[in-house]
């Protein structure tokens, strides 16, 4: 259901983002706390929406050597109306191997594929940070004028 007198959001920046974004402040205000899930949020909506923003590094370093404790993100993640991941990378940074470490790009993409398919939690690759953050800021307004109490 749509609502398009839901008021002006508030994304919510997990306390333990290192690097948070920068949203437009015409758009949005923005407030810092710790989330229950994810990096982002929107305030209202905590439980139920979430984005965990992943530099390209990171995603590997994590889908690759630290999957059991990510695992239980996935888990968090997976209960939400709507969660997602955002790599702030390119299919294509993948494939060429744009990362450190010895991961194959076929483990890193078979990691990512099985995130989909068994969490059911969807991952956008972004191409890079200004992107990302963009596409996370219309992800969580959207989300704010359809669910927002």
């Amino acid at each position: 259901m749509s609502r398009s007198n839901a008021g002006p959001a508030t994304i919510v920046i997990d306390t333990r983002e290192q690097e948070p974004y920068s949203f437009d402040p015409r758009l949005v205000a923005t407030a810092r706390r710790a989330l229950p899930a994810g990096d982002y949020s929107v305030e209202g909506l905590e439980e139920r929406v979430a984005v965990e923003r992943k530099s390209l590094d990171d995603f590997v370093s994590t889908v690759i050597h630290g999957r059991a404790r990510f695992r239980n993100e996935l888990r968090k993640l997976g209960g939400y109306r709507a969660a997602c991941i955002v790599v702030e990378a390119g299919v294509l940074d993948v494939l060429l191997h744009r990362y450190r470490g010895d991961a194959h790009p076929n483990a890193v993409l078979g990691s990512a594929l099985s995130i989909i398919l068994d969490f059911r939690i969807p991952i956008f690759f972004c191409s890079n940070r200004q992107a990302a953050c963009q596409f996370v800021q219309a992800y969580l307004l959207a989300a704010h004028a359809r669910w927002h109490s």
